[in-house]
């Protein structure tokens, strides 16, 4: 299982923590607003129909979407929020590529080099570390939802480029441009999916052992927690034998 599958595990387990401290509601909002720049009408912005989807799924009010979107498209005022990515290393020698959205670059950029410096990592000059990534579509599906052979059948006529099948789920793999189409084919499939995202997906995974392992989940948390951090995406690989010494010595 590589880093995208544990981490993504993880901060479901945090979700509902993170709601109660409305991070989720902040990140949510800054995507609308931003997607929301292209377009406000979602039957001609595929980012701003998974956005809504997304609020949607997390329980936000209508009206809380609604006016996300105003401000993005201009009707209502609101906070200019510049979108850039940052480029580190983490423990174990990982790469790291975080997906910002900021109203003030030199204040984010200071604050994520300081989290990175004091938790056994290192801001990366730009370009160093995006090569190791590519942009993918992911759609998580549990075993126990559906059969493999039905889900390859249906993923695979849809355009998805792979099913890729671990311990406990299947990941079907597109490339951007499918991702809607296939996430529209599995839904008319009747097949449900625990996580549904266009994403940056390491192309080769370095596999930690249980001190850079227990510090690389640390640094992944305390970045994830930064309101200007919109996603973390890293090339590491934990073992479950591994993740389990992790988890009893926490």
């Amino acid at each position: 299982m590589g880093g995208h599958s544990h981490w993504a595990t993880i901060k479901r387990h945090k979700a509902a923590q993170d709601a109660k401290r409305g991070k989720i509601f902040t990140r949510l909002i800054r995507e609308l607003t931003i997607a929301a720049r292209q377009g406000g009408d979602p039957e001609g912005n595929p980012r701003l129909r998974l956005a809504i989807a997304k609020a949607k799924d997390a329980n936000m009010p209508g009206d809380t979407i609604k006016k996300a979107i105003q401000r993005g498209t201009g009707e209502l005022p609101g906070v200019t929020y510049e979108e850039f990515t940052l480029e580190g290393y983490g423990p174990g020698g990982t790469a790291l590529l975080l997906e910002i959205t900021s109203d003030n670059r030199n204040r984010t950029v200071a604050e994520i080099r300081s989290l990175l410096t004091k938790n056994h990592g290192t801001m990366a000059e730009a370009g160093s570390v995006a090569w190791q990534f590519q942009k993918k579509g992911i759609l998580v599906v549990e075993k126990n939802k559906v059969d493999e052979d039905r889900l390859l059948s249906v993923a695979l006529d849809a355009g998805a480029e792979d099913v890729k099948v671990g311990e406990k789920t299947f990941e079907v793999i597109t490339g951007p441009q499918e991702f809607e189409a296939v996430k529209k084919a599995l839904a008319d499939a009747k097949i449900e999916t625990s996580l549904a995202e266009v994403t940056f997906v390491p192309q080769n995974y370095i596999k930690l052992e249980e001190k850079s392992a227990e510090q690389m989940l640390k640094l992944m948390e305390i970045l994830d927690e930064h309101d200007d951090v919109q996603k973390v995406h890293a090339n590491f690989d934990i073992s479950e034998e591994v993740m389990e010494k992790v988890a009893a010595a926490g």
